[in-house]
């Protein structure tokens, strides 16, 4: 049940901001926030921001969202749609951001004064995005990513708050959580975490502009372990689509969910020392896997697969059925099974593994149960 509308002024984790008056300490500066990228779930993250920033006197009121220029069918481009309709049609139709978004095609000039940059784009983007980016920034900005992927290169797995941070030197702390982007757009109750390293005092600022009666947002010292668990769930949903497509039923369902979260967690622990158990009870793990693995776009799409017995790509079915918007889970698969490969560790993983196989076409979709013929050893752990 959502909280009631008494609570607006006061969500559950803004108490956390109580030593930070808004409106009188002359210290403070205004700051601007720019939104980098326009998707369903960054048009929804732009609409909590605005409704935000009109309140609360430290947050410059007008929100930038860069958007990547698209023509549509109609012939208008779509940032001039957004900014006469207050609406993205594409990507988030029927929902109004708020007459203070401003959609701008020109990335450097949508950075240019921000000191709060919200990073959600498809991860693959974000490397060209970096680069672009560099040495255009002010010094003292800040960023937050609300991204689910990660990059694999020679040395190993790069997380995509660390790839912001290392290129443009920035504090960068990450959001996660069970953020089905479409619930939240028209206010249905939610959660999410802000996983951040060692300023607190940063993250509670992001807290302060996220929270919202219905959207309830906590934060936690622990960047990898929230970035690590919205990265790989995406993966346990294609198990679980794979799973729905077959007809398998709940209980097989469950199962693999299980075993997906045990997964998570062990693979999450061998790469980053740091990451804590505690995280995976918090949204943005066990909740995020549970609402992806039940309602979310790479379980309905992974499903289909199945359906088709694999004879249709991934990549015909993103098209199909998103409308431009692209799947996380089959690149961060290939992305894991990678990180695997190279370090010998396809056998502790034998359900990650094994959606890779399946997405890649080397394996039918029903081999997800049959890989229990395996038995994962998780002693490394």
């Amino acid at each position: 049940m959502a909280p009631p509308a008494a609570m607006e002024e006061t969500a559950p984790t803004i108490n956390l901001l109580s030593n930070i008056n808004d409106g009188n300490n002359a210290a403070s500066q205004i700051s601007r926030v720019t939104v980098v990228g326009s998707g369903n779930w960054g048009s929804v993250a732009a609409k909590l921001i605005a409704s935000n920033t009109l309140k609360l006197a430290s947050f410059h009121d007008e929100v930038r969202m860069w958007v990547f220029e698209e023509t549509l069918p109609t012939g208008q481009k779509l940032t001039e749609v957004i900014n006469q309709t207050n609406e993205n049609v594409k990507y988030l139709p029927g929902i109004k951001l708020g007459k203070n978004v401003v959609a701008d095609p020109d990335l450097d000039n949508a950075v240019r004064d921000a000191k709060m940059l919200v990073f959600v784009t498809p991860h693959q983007f974000m490397d060209g995005i970096c680069k672009r980016l560099v040495g255009k920034l002010k010094e003292d900005v800040v960023a937050i990513s609300l991204i689910k992927g990660m990059e694999v290169k020679m040395e190993g797995p790069h997380m995509i708050s660390t790839l912001i941070s290392e290129q443009l030197r920035v504090n960068c702390c990450v959001l996660m959580g069970a953020n089905i982007a479409n619930e939240i757009a028209v206010e249905k109750f939610s959660e999410a975490t802000v996983g951040y390293r060692e300023n607190r005092e940063v993250a509670e600022k992001w807290v302060r502009l996220f929270s919202t009666p219905y959207f309830v947002v906590t934060p936690v010292q622990d960047v990898e372990g929230v970035e690590l668990c919205g990265t790989l769930k995406n993966v346990v949903a294609l198990a679980a689509g794979f799973v729905d497509g077959l007809e398998m039923g709940n209980n097989t369902k469950a199962a693999i969910m299980r075993i997906g979260l045990r997964e998570m967690r062990a693979f999450s622990k061998l790469l980053f020392s740091s990451v804590k158990d505690s995280t995976f009870f918090e949204s943005c793990g066990v909740a995020d896997l549970i609402t992806t693995c039940l309602g979310g776009r790479n379980r309905r799409v992974a499903e289909a697969f199945a359906k088709n017995g694999g004879k249709r790509s991934f990549d015909e079915l993103e098209a199909e059925m998103l409308q431009g918007q692209k799947l996380q889970g089959v690149s961060t698969a290939r992305e894991v099974y990678e990180v695997l490969r190279h370090r010998g560790w396809l056998e502790l993983f034998p359900l990650f593994a094994t959606v890779h196989e399946i997405s890649a076409g080397r394996l039918p979709p029903s081999a997800i149960v049959e890989y229990s013929e395996h038995k994962p050893n998780c002693s490394l752990v």
